[in-house]
């Protein structure tokens, strides 16, 4: 899946993938890839918020616990721990998600930040829990 295809872009319609400007590359239950914009996400002191990047790491993770989770079933985040290394005060940062631990009721993601020049930016890990959609 890429972020051209119509149903990942209507399914992040209106939604704060959005609204943050976040692109979504690619998604396989193994790998997600995705950008976002720093301007526009930005606290007073014109660095990256922290809630940007948190919301960037779970974003990406969490696509990739829905699709291992698979038809019929859902993905939620119920866990995610973010550790902020160094501020971006523009361009792109990208953000990349590996899967960890893919079972049948929880998956963890393990995420990596980096800015435009590959500099490591956050480190985050996401646990979802994988159930059967109501």
């Amino acid at each position: 899946m890429t972020d051209n295809e119509p149903s990942l872009m209507k399914f992040a319609d209106d939604t704060l993938i959005a609204r943050l400007g976040m692109t979504i590359i690619e998604v396989t239950a193994d790998t997600v890839r995705a950008s976002m914009p720093v301007a526009g996400n930005t606290q007073p002191y014109g660095l990256l918020h922290g809630g940007a990047s948190a919301a960037l790491a779970e974003t990406v993770g969490s696509l990739g616990a829905m699709a291992h989770a698979g038809e019929g079933r859902i993905a939620v985040g119920v866990d995610l721990s973010i550790t902020h290394h160094r501020a971006a005060r523009s361009g792109t940062v990208w953000a990349v998600a590996s899967a960890l631990h893919r079972g049948g009721t929880v998956a963890t993601y393990g995420i990596v930040i980096t800015d435009d020049e590959d500099r490591l930016v956050a480190t985050a890990r996401l646990t979802c829990v994988v159930r059967t959609a109501s």
